[in-house]
């Protein structure tokens, strides 16, 4: 007989069926607005279905604790997926910085996946990160990463706050994510800068040339040879903003756990 007919062990699904539906709230790729709300319901539930036979814990008590445990397992999941969300933001950022040095900063686009407005040049980092991602199978471990979660963080325990690690290590992450779009960004930007040095040489040596017209396209020209010469660097630079995003997430996993 299922232990899913037990109704004793429906209080310990319900439970992971608030963590994995909060790691689809915030997670990447998965917390999209162009993925059917059905479809992440239905996952969601399928999937705490699979997990429930692998959690040790069969009976939970529903009383006042048990509404401290849900709220603790929808933290949990909001939290772990929004430090993944963080970091692999850092890709818009950097295109962020390319396009306020390409002039393209007034030109926002409307993000179909978020529909928050996003630079043009993000936007196109931010596609070909999350093609990426695709092709390397990254999502299967993002879903992994929600299945490993109850190996460092037992369903039936609370989160230790007596001292400040995590809030520590969030900050950390923060740093990080600029840190790590400033990296994607300085190989245009810097380019960009060689060129705004040179337009400025160009205006004090030959005053009756107008830069600001010439200036434009000529950046323009030179951030887009940029990219095309920089774009397997940065290809690179993503598959360590991967491999640190899941490694951030094992990290916060295991400060939830009290390790």
């Amino acid at each position: 007989m299922l232990n899913i007919i037990n109704v004793n062990s429906i209080p310990v699904f319900l439970l992971i069926l608030v963590r994995v539906s909060a790691f689809f709230v915030t997670l990447p790729l998965f917390s999209y607005r162009t993925i059917p709300g059905h479809f992440k319901i239905g996952f969601s539930f399928f999937l705490s279905l699979i997990i429930f036979y692998t959690v040790d814990v069969t009976v939970i008590e529903i009383d006042g604790t048990y509404i401290l445990l849900v709220l603790k397992e929808a933290m949990v999941g909001l939290l772990v997926g929004l430090i993944a969300y963080i970091l692999l933001s850092a890709i818009q950022i950097a295109g962020g910085f390319i396009d306020f040095q390409m002039g393209f900063a007034i030109a926002n686009v409307v993000d179909p996946q978020t529909g928050a407005q996003s630079p043009l040049m993000g936007q196109y980092f931010y596609i070909i990160a999350l093609l990426f991602l695709l092709s390397v199978n990254g999502h299967h471990l993002l879903i992994d990463g929600i299945y490993n979660s109850y190996q460092f963080i037992s369903i039936d325990a609370f989160i230790p706050f007596q001292n400040g690690s995590i809030a520590d290590f969030v900050i950390d992450t923060f740093n990080k994510m600029f840190l790590i779009a400033f990296q994607m960004a300085i190989p245009i930007v810097g380019c960009l800068f060689l060129v705004d040095v040179a337009l400025g040489i160009i205006a004090r040596t030959v005053p009756q040339l107008n830069v600001f017209v010439v200036g434009l396209p000529l950046k323009i020209l030179v951030s887009f040879m940029a990219i095309f010469i920089f774009l397997s660097l940065y290809v690179s630079l993503v598959n360590r903003l991967f491999e640190s995003m899941f490694k951030v997430m094992r990290q916060l996993m295991q400060l939830f756990g009290g390790a």
